[in-house]
């Protein structure tokens, strides 16, 4: 069972959401919280699998509540939800730490896929959010643009990892073991000198390595 703590501050969104991922089989949401600084402290208590974390809420943003959750609480997965994908706040957010971003306009299958993805290890971004993403951090590369120094089992996980496949999914496409992928992961954050998974997914979608 995958635990969930969802902040918003729309009580119609909270409700709506609860009852979503309270029909999954798989998916139960242990607490929610009506804003950014009641959410922090119910994140923390409740330790759980995914925190699904709204991008606009009063007293903390959800780029505030992610730096704070990946500093208390580093085993939690942050999911954050936005309503629009041009909001400036989606780069802050994955700098601080989410594991994934989605729009507020995705499906509820769609939705309940990422916190499958995203609890097994996997980061997801919203296609829409992508591009912002690409924006932000400047023209895309017409063709991959690969640096020196990257091994090529490394850009085949890149290109995997960028992919939102979990590390347990790429050991399994590449036939190695979960622990060679994780050091890779780990090589690749250190050589392209990017702060976490999210951000190196966002490095290689705006280089062209997917």
């Amino acid at each position: 069972m995958i635990r969930i703590v969802l902040a918003d501050d729309q009580a119609v969104v909270r409700d709506g959401l609860s009852m979503l991922l309270g029909a999954a089989d798989d998916l139960d949401v242990v607490a929610t919280a009506k804003d950014g600084v009641e959410a922090v402290p119910t994140i923390v208590r409740e330790r759980p699998d995914v925190a699904l974390v709204d991008l606009r809420m009063p007293g903390l943003d959800g780029a505030q509540v992610t730096a704070e959750v990946t500093a208390q609480a580093p085993d939690v997965r942050v999911l954050v939800l936005t309503t629009y994908a041009e909001d400036d706040a989606v780069l802050p957010a994955l700098r601080a730490g989410a594991a994934g971003y989605l729009t507020k306009d995705t499906t509820g299958e769609a939705l309940c896929a990422a916190i499958r993805t995203v609890a097994a290890g996997g980061s997801v971004l919203d296609a829409a959010v992508q591009a912002r993403l690409v924006a932000l951090a400047g023209t895309p590369a017409p063709a991959p643009s690969i640096p020196d120094g990257l091994t090529a089992r490394e850009v085949d996980t890149l290109r995997l990892v960028a992919q939102g496949l979990s590390n347990q999914q790429v050991a399994s496409q590449l036939f190695v073991s979960e622990a060679t992928v994780k050091t890779h992961v780990n090589h690749l954050i250190s050589k392209l000198a990017v702060d976490g998974r999210p951000a190196l997914v966002a490095w290689a979608w705006r280089n062209g390595v997917t």
